[in-house]
């Protein structure tokens, strides 16, 4: 079945899934939630999206849309996603889902009784190179540790340093950059080694409240995990992983093109990485149309069951990181 697709949130990141939506032939664009109807249709009319909506519980209820898409601001996801799951619509929202994990546990309690499948898009765990990755670690005799790197410079900071206060920068919105880049090296590390023993996180605070970088320590039981993320800075070193013989270095940790293996001991190197996909949302769009379309099959609700378990981990480890950094966003007082 073609499933049909509606959006709310019209930036750069939408163009992308639906581009990937539509490239699988998976999905049919339907319908756009916007604050202006012309808005909506600027964003939907060319890929021939028919229904355009500026009220949240009309759209929720209109029958000719299967699946929404959600990329609004992070403290919006919650009570967006409430009204479509409650209105029978599955949802796909935009990574970090919500913002705490009092927010995840009630929005997955209200998917459950109403039927449906909520999902959240953290892409890179859904690619092949992520994926093997996840089984060459296997193969690391005595792990010893990893660095992931996260950083880039965000436009918008320019705004910050000009006393204004946009939306990834805001406590109000659950911004910040743990919140919009240390999402992904996070859930590489739990999806890869597990949940840590501990977790800590030093940053830099901005004027505005959030964290603009900061670095997080994940303790393993005989390792740990390093990750440097931020948003007010560029930083162009490789991710790794390395035991005592053993050492895969990657370019990232999302949208990963190449896989090295090093060994110690030959100093032989070997890149294992397979060609990337063009639009790295691809096969995320794939795997939540395989569970959409096969509700009932044993092997996709495992999938879906792992993708919400590992979700939850994650939210929850952003939590510990915030209150150990003493970031309290207002979603949390609410």
């Amino acid at each position: 079945m073609v499933l049909r697709l509606g959006i709310i949130g019209t930036n750069w990141i939408t163009n992308q899934f639906v581009d990937a939506a539509v490239e699988t032939g998976e999905y049919e664009m339907v319908g756009v939630y916007s604050r202006t109807v012309d808005k909506a249709k600027s964003f939907g009319e060319p890929y021939g999206a028919t229904v355009f909506e500026t009220d949240l519980e009309t759209y929720a209820q209109h029958p000719e849309l299967d699946v929404i898409y959600v990329a609004s601001p992070n403290s919006l996801h919650f009570e967006q996603a409430l009204t479509l799951m409650k209105a029978g619509k599955h949802v796909i929202v935009e990574k970090p889902m919500f913002s705490n994990p009092k927010e995840w546990e009630t929005a997955v309690k209200i998917a459950k009784d109403n039927n449906v499948f909520l999902f959240e898009a953290a892409r890179h765990i859904h690619e092949e190179n992520f994926n093997i990755v996840k089984e060459e670690i296997k193969n690391i005799e005595n792990l010893q540790g990893a660095n992931f790197t996260y950083m880039k410079y965000s436009s918008r900071y320019s705004q910050v340093l000009a006393g204004h206060e946009p939306n990834i920068f805001s406590l109000k919105f659950s911004g910040g950059a743990l919140s919009d880049l240390g999402v992904y090296p996070i859930y590489a590390a739990l999806s890869w080694f597990g949940v840590p023993k501990s977790s800590h996180y030093f940053c830099t605070k901005i004027a505005t409240g959030v964290d603009g970088k900061g670095t997080v320590i994940l303790r393993y039981d005989t390792f740990d995990v390093t990750i440097n993320t931020g948003k007010i800075a560029n930083s162009y070193l490789p991710s790794e992983i390395y035991g005592l013989n053993k050492t895969l270095s990657m370019d990232s940790v999302s949208g990963i093109t190449t896989v090295e293996i090093i060994d110690r001991k030959t100093d032989l190197k070997e890149n294992i990485a397979q060609t990337s996909v063009a639009n790295p949302m691809i096969e995320e769009v794939l795997a939540f149309a395989h569970v959409l379309n096969h509700p009932t099959d044993e092997e996709a609700l495992k999938n879906y069951q792992e993708w919400q378990e590992l979700s939850g981990q994650v939210n929850q480890i952003l939590m510990d990181l915030r209150k150990d950094a003493d970031i309290v966003f207002e979603a949390d007082n609410r």
